[in-house]
């Protein structure tokens, strides 16, 4: 049903919480999985830094990810755009339009209204912005059977 999924991914734990979901939509015959990660700039008249301190093992990280889900048998690519916007779900949702994502796997913090008005929440914003449906996984989202490993909990924490 999907041929091209698209995980969002930002290194947090909701993030890794989705990717089982994106593996389980990825894994069909002739499916392929497009980890997306967006690296923010705080932008002034000095030039423009990076948000996260530790932007360049992040990617390094993600880059031996998608090798090893290569490994196990997926088509997957990663590709890592640089957003000035306060919020990601704009640069995701362009990736997304650009690649022809059929579906965007993000993981949910689980913050309340509040929280999410006054922090922001990419998984909130994109579904408003996306042309493609968005797949939000909770923060304690069930596992899909088919990439559960044997001795690996139906719920994740």
């Amino acid at each position: 049903m999907f041929e091209t999924v698209i995980w969002a991914t930002d290194g947090s734990a909701a993030a890794e919480r989705a990717l089982p979901f994106a593996k389980s939509l990825a894994g069909a015959p002739g499916a392929r999985l497009v980890v997306v990660h967006v690296r923010e700039i705080l932008a002034g008249r000095a030039g423009g830094y990076p948000t996260r301190a530790d932007e360049h093992d992040l990617v390094n990280e993600l880059e031996q990810k998608v090798e090893q889900l290569r490994a196990d048998g997926l088509e997957a690519t990663l590709r890592v755009v640089t957003s000035l916007d306060a919020n990601a779900a704009h640069a995701l949702a362009d990736v997304a339009l650009e690649v022809g994502g059929d579906v965007i796997v993000v993981g949910t913090r689980g913050r309340g209204v509040v929280a999410g008005l006054l922090l922001g929440s990419v998984a909130q914003r994109l579904l408003h912005v996306a042309r493609s449906p968005v797949l939000a996984v909770p923060p304690h989202g069930v596992v899909p059977a088919r990439t559960r490993q044997p001795d690996q909990q139906t719920v994740t924490s």
